[in-house]
């Protein structure tokens, strides 16, 4: 029998996306996502939140349509399918430490903050200071 070991991650994109090209003509397209849970303190009523930052990555054969690039900026919140798996490695304190990784296999970009991604929306008008609300799926890239 199959097994299915996938996660989904809806979430803030920390910082524009970095692509890496393999000696093996696979291309490597990393950011880092920010989930952030939020609830209130039952004792003191204060409003909390917790980050769990996500470091993803999507593979690309060398030559492949790198569309997605354009929307994976900073402040982007995006809607990720992948598997997870975690990674160990030595900190320059020399301690070590652990990180939750994401191999994307669906991605849906659901707002950008880029005017010039705005340009997608059909209305086509926005300013600046604002987030655009819309939806593209990888497919389309």
């Amino acid at each position: 029998m199959a097994t299915v070991f996938e996660t989904r991650l809806i979430g803030n994109i920390g910082k524009d996306a970095d692509v890496r090209s393999m000696e093996n003509g696979i291309v490597a397209i990393n950011f880092p996502v920010a989930h952030n849970k939020n609830w209130k303190d039952k004792r003191t009523g204060v409003l909390k939140t917790k980050t769990t930052w996500v470091n993803c990555t999507i593979w690309k054969k060398e030559g492949a349509n790198m569309k997605i690039v354009d929307y994976l900026k900073k402040g982007t919140l995006v809607d990720l399918i992948g598997t997870p798996f975690s990674k160990g490695y030595l900190h320059d304190d020399q301690t070590v430490r652990s990180e939750i990784r994401l191999n994307i296999s669906k991605t849906n970009i659901l707002r950008t903050t880029s005017k010039e991604d705005a340009n997608i929306q059909e209305s086509g008008e926005s300013s600046n200071n604002t987030v655009e609300d819309f939806s593209i799926h990888e497919d389309e890239f």
